[in-house]
């Protein structure tokens, strides 16, 4: 009997049993991960700017009280930081912008026409991503990746609400819209001072939501995806200085936490919430996130013109594997530290057919079947495109990504299980306070298709796509009490 496997994937329904017990409907502040997609901080699976495409960013404050709020772009590669700066939301405003190609030299550039106050403010012609957080150029080491300019142009986004503006102060004067329509004041001395935040106290929600599209105009594709939100991220508000100062996964905090850190609100796919303690507040973030298993969709079939691909995004991969943040070792789930910009997860990926079909399978010596494929996923951000080809320099099929693995499909249409606990002897984050251990990787992301018609209509070629998040598995086991002498 394979003894790994068989404690790791305990029945889901005693995951629902301990929250029941735990933490039913609580009052206390933990982050998780909220379906209703609101929160304090949000994470966008992905941005490009490959093919052709533009991306779409709104952020919204659904809140009657102004929010300073920390965006971030984040490279695909590793994790680090590529565009940041503060953006004040007046009471139920909301920012757009475009991740273009336009004006970036051979990397990616936003571009916003939208009036709410940015500090530092955005020039006309656009803010080009920048290279100096993975060259060595700024307090960060180089990582030992590529440091051409080019490496900015796919990644993922984060979005963090630093506070709330307190309502009358001179703060919330300068950023409030004219009740005639307008742009505000955006005082400059105002907004700079802010960093001292005497104008803004601790959060009192979770006002946040967005979303972002992938648009190519020429091909006339568009996928359309909602933000991940995560709610009660810090019971303390956190703009703290100035707007170029980073923030990261690692602050988030519960004022209720015994272990000092941040608690954490796991959702199973049974709706029932677990309630775990951890010391690393990173770990707590890493846990709302931490699946077993994904599961998905893909089409491929060439009468269609049909591609697809899948974005798999590791939201808080840098903290378990560059050592800027660790120290040196890599912190579990994640077995290695990043070298050259790269820390290789193994993952397993069993496929199947619309009919009950499935790819060939392996047994191993404990006679339990192995997954059809065992992918390696080098990177934060990566995107496994089924194709049939081998070439491992061509981009992906549908978002032109370089950080791609191909996936050889099973048939033309079908669904597969990507399992994240198996690989590598097996994936586990450290334990909460209570010994409870959540199994697999955290992540996050999308599956998006695309189908050519090019009969449509005479003489005219239609495109169809969507995109659809993914589905998730929880699993957990605990770790044995010590047995006294």
């Amino acid at each position: 009997m394979n003894t790994r496997r068989s404690v790791r994937r305990v029945n889901l329904a005693l995951l629902g049993t301990l929250a029941s017990l735990l933490v039913t409907w609580s009052a206390a502040h933990a982050v998780s991960l909220n379906p209703r997609g609101l929160g304090q901080v949000l994470v966008y699976p992905y941005y490009t700017v490959n093919k052709g495409q533009d991306t779409l960013v709104s952020i919204g404050n659904a809140s009657n009280i102004g929010q300073v709020v920390k965006v971030q772009f984040s490279e695909g590669m590793n994790g680090r930081i590529v565009l940041d700066f503060n953006l004040y939301l007046s009471p139920r405003d909301a920012w757009t912008g475009r991740v273009s190609e336009v004006g970036a030299a051979d990397g990616a550039a936003l571009h916003t026409a939208d009036v709410s106050c940015l500090w530092p403010p955005s020039p006309p012609t656009g803010m080009p991503f920048q290279s100096d957080r993975y060259t060595g150029a700024s307090t960060q080491p180089a990582d030992g990746g590529p440091m051409g300019i080019a490496r900015t142009r796919e990644g993922f986004i984060r979005v963090f609400a630093l506070g709330d503006i307190i309502p009358g102060s001179a703060l919330d004067d300068v950023i409030a819209h004219p009740v005639d329509g307008g742009a505000p004041t955006c005082e400059p001395g105002v907004i700079a001072n802010s960093a001292a935040a005497l104008d803004v106290e601790a959060p009192s929600g979770n006002p946040l939501y967005g979303s972002a599209s992938i648009v190519n105009v020429g091909e006339g594709t568009y996928f359309g995806v909602v933000a991940d939100a995560l709610s009660d991220f810090t019971d303390f508000q956190l703009l703290t200085g100035a707007s170029w100062i980073p923030y990261y996964m690692g602050m988030a905090n519960s004022a209720e936490s015994a272990a000092g850190g941040a608690i954490a609100h796991v959702l199973d796919e049974q709706g029932h919430f677990a309630s775990l303690d951890y010391a690393h507040r990173t770990h707590a973030v890493s846990a709302v996130f931490m699946a077993e298993s994904l599961l998905n969709e893909y089409l491929v079939d060439p009468g269609l013109g049909a591609q697809t691909d899948w974005v798999v995004t590791f939201p808080t991969r840098e903290m378990h594997v560059d050592s800027y943040f660790t120290g040196g070792e890599p912190i579990p789930p994640f077995p290695r530290t990043q070298v050259a910009a790269s820390a290789s997860v193994e993952v397993m990926l069993n496929l199947y057919d619309q009919e009950e079909g499935g790819g060939p399978m392996a047994i191993d010596d404990f006679g339990v079947p192995i997954a059809s494929n065992s992918p390696v996923l080098p990177y934060q951000v990566n995107v496994l495109s089924f194709r049939t080809d081998t070439d491992p320099d061509a981009a992906s099929s549908v978002l032109g990504s370089t950080l791609v693995t191909s996936i050889p499909p099973y048939g033309v249409a079908g669904w597969s299980v990507m399992d994240l606990a198996s690989g590598d002897g097996g994936h586990a984050l450290p334990p909460a306070t209570d010994r409870t251990i959540l199994h697999g990787l955290p992540v996050t992301g999308f599956m998006v298709y695309n189908i050519i018609n090019s009969n449509a209509a005479p003489g005219r070629l239609a495109n169809y796509g969507g995109a659809f998040a993914h589905r998730a598995r929880v699993a957990h086991s605990q770790v044995p009490a010590e047995i006294p002498e």
